[in-house]
């Protein structure tokens, strides 16, 4: 396994396609937007030589990493080669399952299917194609290739084998896969979520501010990364989406979300990617705060 197609060069889909071409893949980035594969080209290159300046790579490692990607707008081209394609795209169960009808008609019948889905069920995804022993999860962390945790997520009827491949797979990324079965939110978010809905509940309710919710997390707690500052960093849009699954999933009005997570959201303020969220952000402290984790 070799050649590995990526879906999406959002934030997600360039860090996995920066993952798989530093550990000499052959990966075809797909976007259907011609404006996105270039900014996550350009995402890939910024961070590369961020890796560089810090002594993490050297400029041959740089340069072959840049060379095992190409990109595609057209999915049928992208995916022609592919032993494994990995979906990235928006956190949306309709379009996530159109996109693995057409991968299922496209795709040789060997090829394994992943999703980088945080939440929604594989079995629902897998269900869409003819080939639901081959469809499995692979939920990376942000930012892919520092974070050392992959989430491997077992549909009900992906096989042993699909497991095993994909486990040893993640292990070559100098990954740490966890296995773990198909349920609403799966491990990570299934516990993470709870607990960023439930400080923005805290400051919902005026009980503390911004900063000091977050400074109780991170030196009470030990967490590197406050609930509230991490919200922002994935997304507090991501945030709603997956609580919204995980509501549905398991009709348990504790995952329902905040109302002041509801409005943010309808209000634009998604955190890093919109420049504002709990906090503030400009270019430039954006910019200083990502260099701080690819130099940790």
């Amino acid at each position: 396994m070799k050649n590995v197609a990526v879906i999406g060069a959002g934030t997600m889909g360039n860090g996995i396609a920066h993952t798989f071409a530093q550990n000499g893949f052959k990966v075809q980035l797909i976007d259907i937007n011609d404006a996105n594969l270039k900014k996550g080209m350009a995402t890939i290159e910024s961070n590369l030589n961020r890796m560089l300046s810090k002594g993490s790579i050297n400029e041959e490692q740089k340069e072959a990493t840049l060379a095992n990607i190409a990109t595609y707008s057209n999915l049928n081209e992208g995916i022609e080669y592919a032993s494994l394609v990995v979906e990235a795209a928006t956190e949306n169960i309709d379009l996530k399952c159109s996109i693995f009808k057409q991968l299922d008609e496209m795709c040789p019948e060997d090829t394994i299917l992943a999703t980088n889905t945080s939440s929604i069920s594989i079995t629902k995804i897998g269900a869409s194609t003819s080939r639901p022993d081959k469809v499995i999860g692979m939920h990376f962390m942000n930012p892919v290739p520092i974070m050392k945790l992959v989430e491997i997520i077992r549909g009900y009827n992906t096989s042993d084998d699909t497991t095993k491949t994909i486990m040893e797979l993640s292990e070559k990324l100098q990954k740490v896969p966890v296995e773990v079965n198909d349920y609403p939110g799966f491990v990570a978010n299934r516990i993470l979520m709870p607990m960023i809905n439930e400080s923005i509940e805290t400051l919902y309710n005026g009980v503390a501010g911004v900063k000091e919710i977050d400074t109780v997390m991170k030196l009470g707690m030990a967490h590197p990364m406050g609930p509230l500052q991490l919200a922002d960093f994935i997304g507090l849009d991501v945030c709603l989406s997956i609580l919204h699954v995980m509501y549905d999933g398991f009709k348990n009005p504790k995952y329902a979300p905040c109302p002041l997570l509801v409005n943010m959201v309808q209000a634009g303020k998604l955190g890093v990617k919109s420049g504002e969220g709990f906090y503030d952000y400009s270019e430039s402290k954006k910019a200083e705060k990502i260099s701080k984790m690819f130099s940790s």
